[in-house]
């Protein structure tokens, strides 16, 4: 393989066809199955959207109505996984918890059966409905709690802040919600769907996937970066201490959170919407000083790094929204994974249909013919 082709990070380079969803980074465009992201948030649900991406169309009101029901129908998991989860760490992470969960639902439900369409879709199902169960559960019982039980007259949103909260959400709260999971669900070809498309092209049960998948939505390149946009903007502390704070990171080639996209040289689509979510949620439940902050912040990254194409992306503005929602920090990239199922089970169904499995290859760097010395001279 030639030198010239080795882009670290596969950065540039395509590794799959796929007709999921399209990014547009110059034009600020994303579509999920051809339709624009601000249709879906404006006019769909989360589990619409995530029927569109896995089957490719809208489903028909029945279709909906089937699927809702299947999900709900659902949410409960086994005692034994919610016996398995308090004895997680109460210090450990979510991440990791959820993690390890989303692993253990496969030895219940593994059979492989991968050309059988109603074993995957009894897998999409159990995922969906399964995983914001296991993230809140865990949230309760790392404070000593029992978990909350899902409730069937909610909706997928508002059952999941009832089961955070313990008490039934208001409703712009869990409209709010619902808007964020659809535009966390889908986003191309970035490193957490490789991660999950790699798995999957072994012809592992889709449990093992999503577990894949999960861990390496973990890392703060990826979708960790929401918890440390509220981290960074809690150290500037107000205002006035935007400037001095960009500065200082351009002036020391330190990354600023929430800003800049591999793909998206303007500002993410997903970010203008969230922004505009923050802003309902604090005419009516009152504001955040952080808001104050990032704006000014914002203003400045703008005015400063705007010409390289850096702008405000999708975790900018989430967490200040996930925060008015009552939603810990460490949970921000949890509700990220729980949203982003949707798109990882697109691409896994995807992948199954011309299955060939990842075998990329590599440059080798390091030193050739060299003599063994034995172990009594070394």
């Amino acid at each position: 393989m030639s030198v010239e082709l080795y882009r670290p990070g596969l950065e540039g380079i395509p590794a799959a066809k796929s007709s999921i969803s399209f990014i547009d980074g110059k034009q600020g465009l994303l579509e999920y199955r051809g339709i624009r992201i601000e249709k879906l948030a404006e006019q769909s649900s989360f589990l619409e959207t995530s029927y569109l991406l896995i089957w490719g169309e809208l489903p028909s009101q029945s279709e909906l109505r089937a699927f809702e029901h299947d999900i709900r129908y659902h949410r409960r998991i086994k005692y034994r996984i919610r016996d398995m989860m308090k004895c997680f760490p109460e210090s450990g992470h979510p991440m990791d918890a959820l993690q390890a969960s989303a692993a253990a639902l496969g030895l219940f439900y593994s059979r492989r059966a991968l050309d059988d369409p109603t074993y995957i879709r009894n897998a999409v199902v159990r995922l969906l409905a399964k995983i914001p169960t296991m993230v809140a559960a865990f949230q309760l019982m790392r404070k000593g709690n029992d978990p909350v039980q899902p409730c069937d007259d909610l909706d997928y949103a508002a059952n999941f802040l009832y089961m955070l909260n313990e008490r039934e959400p208001d409703e712009l709260a869990a409209h709010v919600f619902d808007v964020c999971l659809t535009l966390h669900a889908e986003h191309s070809m970035n490193a957490s769907t490789f991660s999950a498309m790699v798995t999957a092209s072994t012809l592992t049960d889709p449990y093992a996937v999503i577990a894949s998948a999960v861990g390496t939505l973990g890392g703060p390149l990826h979708g960790g970066a929401n918890e440390e946009v509220i981290e960074m903007l809690e150290q500037i502390g107000s205002p006035e201490n935007a400037e001095a704070y960009v500065d200082d990171c351009v002036k020391n080639k330190k990354k600023i959170m929430g800003f800049g996209h591999r793909v998206y040289k303007v500002k993410d689509p997903r970010a203008t919407i969230l922004q505009d979510l923050a802003e309902k949620l604090f005419a009516k439940f009152g504001g955040d000083r952080y808001y104050e902050i990032a704006l000014e912040l914002e203003r400045i990254v703008e005015d400063r790094l705007g010409s390289k194409g850096i702008y405000a992306n999708v975790d900018f503005y989430s967490g200040l929204v996930y925060r008015k929602l009552g939603i810990p920090t460490d949970l921000f990239t949890p509700i990220f994974a729980i949203a982003r199922v949707a798109g990882w089970l697109a691409h896994w169904k995807e992948q199954l249909e011309e299955n060939r499995i990842f075998r990329p290859t590599q440059i080798y760097s390091g030193q050739r013919d060299r003599a063994y010395t034995p172990l009594s001279e070394r």
